[in-house]
């Protein structure tokens, strides 16, 4: 009974986080790749990364996406930053914040990788119409 309501209580957790980063995101999610070729298995990601992980309250969620746009952006990952600018969007991150992180990476990652990520950013903003952005 108890495993039961935990699985509950993770559905409900991944439910509200989904809704909370990715409203309003109509372009194919990772969870819809996963379930089209394994729907069960796409399920149980859905519920530790977005129920477990992303739903753990330990740092607030604009923290947590900011650490995402960091990572993603060094990576090179372009698929999924854009996805996840719209996720800190969502949660309250602001444009200049999240310009701000990427910026912070040329260290790390090199100029090239924070251009690429930068014109994502910008690709993202004109898409919900507050491009240009304000400065800071």
């Amino acid at each position: 009974m108890e495993s039961e309501q935990m699985d509950d209580q993770v559905k409900e957790k991944t439910k509200a986080v989904a809704a909370l980063y990715f409203k309003g995101v109509t372009e194919e999610k990772p969870v819809d790749v996963w379930r089209a070729f394994d729907p069960e298995l796409g399920k149980q990601l859905s519920l530790f990364i977005t129920g477990r992980m992303y739903g753990r309250e330990k740092i607030s969620h604009p923290v947590r996406q900011l650490v995402t746009v960091a990572v993603l952006t060094v990576l090179g990952r372009s698929d999924e930053l854009k996805l996840h600018i719209l996720a800190a969007l969502n949660v309250g991150c602001t444009p200049q914040e999240i310009a701000e992180v990427i910026f912070q990476t040329f260290t790390y990652a090199g100029i090239p990788t924070v251009n690429i990520a930068l014109k994502v950013l910008r690709g993202v903003l004109e898409d919900k119409g507050i491009w240009p952005m304000e400065a800071v």
